[in-house]
């Protein structure tokens, strides 16, 4: 599994309840920028319309290198490939529990297909969020002290 991109923030502003993994349909060249590393993940969500799931929000820049007559949009809403009691049971949960769901990473898996884990989430509250950051700041400094004893 090799991961192209991850979405930070996600990890920072929502607990994660459950995932999976799910394909994307790409047009043209873009798995061509994903493989380069060209996408952004930032501020993405997923949201489920007559029992398929899209992804808004994600940006996949062009290359220079392909096709100057097709050039797909870098902000289009991508289709999600899942199964429809999975999404059935997220849409469910997502109506009623006000949960939501984000893309975490973006990543090709051992087939060379270009994959996406995303995640059914609740957003944090601010001391939440607070919280999550005095446990990293600990965590470092346990790490720093671990690595002078050694």
């Amino acid at each position: 599994m090799k991961e192209i991109a991850r979405n930070k923030k996600a990890f920072f502003d929502y607990e994660i309840l459950e995932s999976l993994e799910a394909g994307v349909v790409l047009a043209g060249s873009e798995v061509k920028a994903i493989r380069a590393g060209r996408v952004n993940l930032k501020d993405n969500f997923v949201k489920i319309i007559r029992g398929e799931a899209f992804l808004f929000g994600v940006h996949v820049s062009h290359l220079q290198t392909a096709s100057a007559h097709y050039t797909p949009d870098e902000r289009r809403v991508r289709k999600l490939l899942l199964h429809k009691k999975q999404l059935a049971k997220w849409s469910a949960q997502v109506g009623q529990q006000r949960l939501s769901i984000v893309a975490l990473k973006l990543y090709f898996n051992a087939r060379n297909r270009v994959k996406l884990q995303v995640a059914l989430v609740r957003g944090k509250k601010l001391y939440d969020k607070r919280e999550s950051m005095k446990q990293r700041v600990l965590d470092m400094e346990a790490k720093s002290q671990l690595k002078h004893r050694g």
